[in-house]
């Protein structure tokens, strides 16, 4: 057995989880679980490490979102409440939003500034608002 690092920082951690796996198997807890005996299907995504796959998918089904994710989620669905929006100043509060959420996805995301997202509306909402007002 090698060492792990959570042996270091949890001794005897691991020999308590198999004993309760062992007494899991012993009880029958495993036996006739859904799919047992099939290859998991996993979802073909060449943009994730093979490796990972399994756990992006165990993620997926928690609801658990990466950040990246969760932003670009949160940033389509303020696009699409500005589509139905006739209020000029909840447009404004809510372009200011979306700009706000893309700047934080393109800081994250840790990429070239090149492929940032660009901001989205402002300069088309600004330039409708002064021709209202003028």
């Amino acid at each position: 057995m090698t060492s792990h690092k959570s042996d270091a920082m949890f001794p005897g951690f691991e020999k308590i989880i198999e004993s309760r796996i062992k007494k899991a198997q012993d009880e029958g807890a495993f036996e006739d679980l859904p799919g047992s005996g099939q290859p998991l299907q996993l979802e073909h995504d060449p943009h994730i490490p093979e490796d990972l796959r399994l756990a992006h998918k165990i993620l997926k089904n928690a609801d658990c979102l990466p950040p990246e994710v969760q932003l670009r989620k949160e940033i389509k669905t303020t696009e699409e409440l500005l589509t139905g929006m006739t209020d000029t100043g909840k447009k404004h509060r809510t372009i200011k939003k979306l700009n706000f959420l893309i700047m934080k996805l393109n800081s994250i995301r840790g990429a070239n500034a090149a492929l940032d997202i660009p901001q989205r509306y402002y300069a088309d909402v600004v330039e409708r608002i002064e021709k209202d007002e003028a």
